[in-house]
């Protein structure tokens, strides 16, 4: 069982950047492949980043590729969004998610291969 907390979230205006943290209970984090996804009002839930439970595999929707940088800390149990250059399409909120891997490398990008969700944090931009 893991459970995801995520935290970072607020109101910035077009341009800014804000750091995004889900920290994680559990010993065996080390070994669950970690994902962010987000949710706008009335739009479905869609894929924002994911990292394998080594860090080694990365993979990003292509709307936030080379603003956004997902990573983890697995002696902190935390995963990291990053996102810069923020737009004011990137307003929603942000879920943390998790599942168990087996390889090191292996990163998920569909939301029905994660288990366990977090609550969200809301991210707001201005333009």
């Amino acid at each position: 069982q893991v459970q995801l907390v995520e935290s970072g979230g607020g109101l910035v205006q077009a341009g800014g950047s804000l750091r995004l943290s889900c920290a994680a209970s559990g010993r065996t984090f080390s070994r669950y492949a970690m994902g962010w996804f987000r949710q706008a009002p009335g739009k479905e839930r869609e894929f924002v980043a994911a990292v394998s439970w080594s860090g080694s595999g990365t993979d990003y929707a292509d709307s936030v590729k080379g603003r956004f940088a997902i990573s983890r800390d697995n002696a902190k149990n935390t995963v990291y969004l990053q996102v810069n250059s923020l737009k004011p399409e990137d307003t929603a909120v942000y879920y943390c998610a998790a599942t168990p891997s087996v390889y090191s490398g292996t990163y998920y990008s569909r939301s029905s291969e994660y288990h366990y969700w977090g609550q969200g944090t809301q991210v707001a931009v201005s333009s």
